[in-house]
């Protein structure tokens, strides 16, 4: 267990921003925090980073129970913030070095660790550049760099790609997913649900400071319908009664437009080798078969009643 809350209540004069949230990140995650604006993501955020204190609630890090400060357990956390936190006159290796030396890195390890850091985030041709030069992308990725030279066992993400070209917004997710592989567990938070989609493991949904919903992306999509829905494509010139397709066990609607059949079945039956069989003995040509399922985005909006950018 990297990081754990019991009953986490974080209050700004009456306004309850977290409301006795429970919440457990297993080392080696991916863990996306989800919800819209207000939903209290960033103050959970910061009260992992000890920016700010909670009012109650207990906080566990890295297996040990807060009671004060985590200043002991900073060495072990790189926080890459929403807002980006360089210095357009100091130098790429300047930047990261200033970081990491406050992580007590010193001598020919900070170099090498410097090096390391800008290769990663593919910045290392720009050692020597000021950063008022770079692309919003290319100081993302700087960001980045300065909050995991010192090698991290956690690393917080807050919207790390908030206004970038795509190919910087590729670049960082691939990062993400290859810091996860290097043995870092990953706290990422965005407003970009396909993010969330390609690179999570699993998913927590804050909403009115409430943790709402959490598992993995399908589990998320499964507590939002008890159905699925097959996509047939059939033959132009084929004719089939589709009351035969009813009669399948599992089979709750069908509807027909042209070419395509549609078919909602009960999300737990197992009705696809049945349906096969009723076209196999109406002599109906397949052209194709989809399973659909409800987007990630379908199933937030179901649980929030709002949309993420909101």
């Amino acid at each position: 267990m990297i990081v754990k809350v019991h009953d986490l209540v974080k209050k700004y004069g009456d306004v309850i921003a977290i409301d006795k949230v429970d919440l457990e990140i297993n080392e080696g995650e991916i863990y996306g925090l989800l919800g819209p604006n207000g939903a209290g993501k960033t103050t959970f955020i910061n009260i992992v980073c000890d920016m700010v204190k909670r009012n109650s609630g207990d906080l566990y890090m890295f297996g040990e129970k807060i009671d004060k400060s985590i200043q002991h357990l900073k060495k072990d956390i790189g926080v890459v913030p929403q807002t980006i936190a360089i210095y357009d006159d100091l130098t790429a290796s300047e930047n990261v070095a200033f970081f990491a030396s406050l992580y007590g890195i010193k001598g020919d390890m900070l170099k090498e660790r410097v090096k390391e850091a800008l290769d990663f985030v593919g910045l290392s041709d720009h050692y020597k550049t000021y950063p008022k030069t770079f692309s919003g992308g290319m100081k993302r990725r700087l960001n980045i760099a300065c909050a995991i030279a010192h090698h991290p066992r956690l690393v917080i993400m807050d919207e790390p790609t908030v206004g970038i070209d795509p190919q910087s917004r590729n670049h960082i997710l691939n990062s993400v997913q290859k810091l996860n592989q290097l043995g870092s567990t990953i706290i990422y938070t965005s407003h970009y649900m396909e993010e969330v989609e390609q690179i999570c493991t699993r998913i927590g949904i804050l909403d009115h400071g409430k943790v709402i919903a959490e598992g993995t992306k399908e589990e998320l999509q499964s507590i939002v319908t008890d159905r699925k829905t097959i996509i047939i494509k059939i033959g132009y010139d084929q004719v089939l009664d589709t009351q035969l397709l009813k009669e399948v066990k599992g089979v709750m609607s069908i509807s027909e437009n042209d070419n395509i059949l549609r078919l909602e079945c009960q999300k737990e039956s197992d009705c696809i080798s049945e349906i096969m069989k009723v076209l196999l003995k109406e002599h109906i040509k397949v052209i194709d078969i989809q399973m659909e399922s409800v987007s990630l985005e379908s199933a937030f909006l179901s649980l929030t009643g709002r949309r993420l950018r909101d």
